[in-house]
């Protein structure tokens, strides 16, 4: 099964009240200054939607979100163009993108602080009801590909991977790993 529309998401350490109101401007310097891999054209704001997007920075190849879905609040990003190679190149570009985000929003002195991102887990997922159900035939058929991308990431048997199967979702999977995923060097080991 080639995938195209890989979703994957990395919560907030602490799941309290985070004001997303700062990051309004913060996303429009992004547009203006096209700062990311991704060409980025607008910005929008969902905050009135429960357990919606948040906050939206959209993209022309992929979007990036604030969003609250399944009440835990983290970035996620939505690849919408096609992008080559094969699955798990697109697991890797995927990871890649969330993690320089993340690190940027940390970084960002507007923000004081206040955002830091989980370090043993992450959501990795296919926005493709059609293509990818949520069902245990897409997981046997993808279980591969994702194994071979954590596995190349953290170690044979140093991580789990759980389905998350409610049909009513999107395809999705959570990635944990025992130890803190140390983000400096995921990125440089995801670097093209």
């Amino acid at each position: 099964m080639e995938i195209q529309h890989v979703n994957l998401k990395l919560h907030l350490e602490h799941s309290g009240v985070v004001d997303l109101e700062p990051l309004i401007p913060i996303f429009h310097d992004w547009v203006r200054e096209q700062s990311c891999e991704e060409t980025l054209v607008d910005v929008a704001d969902y905050r009135h939607v429960p357990a919606g997007p948040g906050i939206l920075l959209i993209g022309h190849e992929a979007d990036f979100s604030l969003d609250w879905s399944d009440d835990r609040l983290g970035v996620r990003y939505n690849r919408k163009a096609r992008l080559g190679g094969r699955n798990h190149d697109r697991f890797r570009q995927a990871l890649r993108s969330v993690l320089t985000t993340c690190r940027r929003l940390e970084e960002d002195g507007r923000l004081e602080g206040k955002l830091g991102f989980e370090s043993r887990q992450f959501e990795l997922g296919v926005n493709d009801r059609l293509l990818a159900p949520n069902n245990q035939e897409t997981y046997a058929s993808l279980s591969p590909e994702i194994d071979f991308f954590c596995g190349g990431l953290f170690g044979r048997n140093n991580y789990s991977v759980t389905h998350q199967a409610d049909p009513r979702r999107r395809f999705s999977v959570l990635v944990q790993t025992p130890q803190p995923m140390d983000r400096s060097d995921l990125l440089e080991a995801l670097s093209p």
